[in-house]
């Protein structure tokens, strides 16, 4: 082999060396700012992590379930898709104005290990026709038909 030829293939493997160390740091780094998506099928299954920031759920707020506490901005309801058990949801915080019963949500927090999600953030959707797409298959799945759906 010339030295030429080796200084090339010295060159490629340190550049492909380099290119694959920041692909792993990169991987690394965006691992915690990832937000997985869990229907209320893998919670009701547990396989949804405890005590692990930043998943998401979603459902339908269920209607009578929207409380209180006192003058403070904690709220709790729960959310359903009307095949499994509800999830009870704990949120402190300024709600979306289009937050209300009967319609879809999805929350991003924190799962605990008494089966409470804490929510840090609250999304609804923003109008009638439309619903987050993974909490459209979820209630296609249990065979829930939204209004706009349903015949007449």
């Amino acid at each position: 082999m010339t030295p030429a030829r080796k200084k090339r293939l010295t060159l490629i493997s340190l550049i492909f060396a380099t290119f694959a160390a920041a692909v792993a740091l990169l991987l690394y780094a965006m691992q915690n700012d990832l937000n997985h998506y869990y229907s209320l099928e893998q919670i009701a299954v547990h396989a949804a992590p405890l005590d692990q920031p930043g998943i998401r759920v979603g459902g339908m707020v269920e209607e009578k379930s929207l409380q209180r506490e006192g003058d403070s901005l904690t709220v709790h309801f729960r959310i359903t898709d009307y095949r499994h058990p509800p999830l009870d949801v704990r949120y402190t915080g300024i709600l979306p104005d289009l937050f209300r019963e009967k319609q879809g949500v999805i929350a991003r927090g924190t799962l605990r290990a008494d089966g409470e999600f804490q929510a840090d953030e609250i999304l609804a959707k923003h109008d009638e026709n439309y619903m987050p797409p993974e909490l459209k298959a979820d209630l296609e799945r249990s065979g829930y038909q939204h209004q706009s759906q349903q015949q007449p």
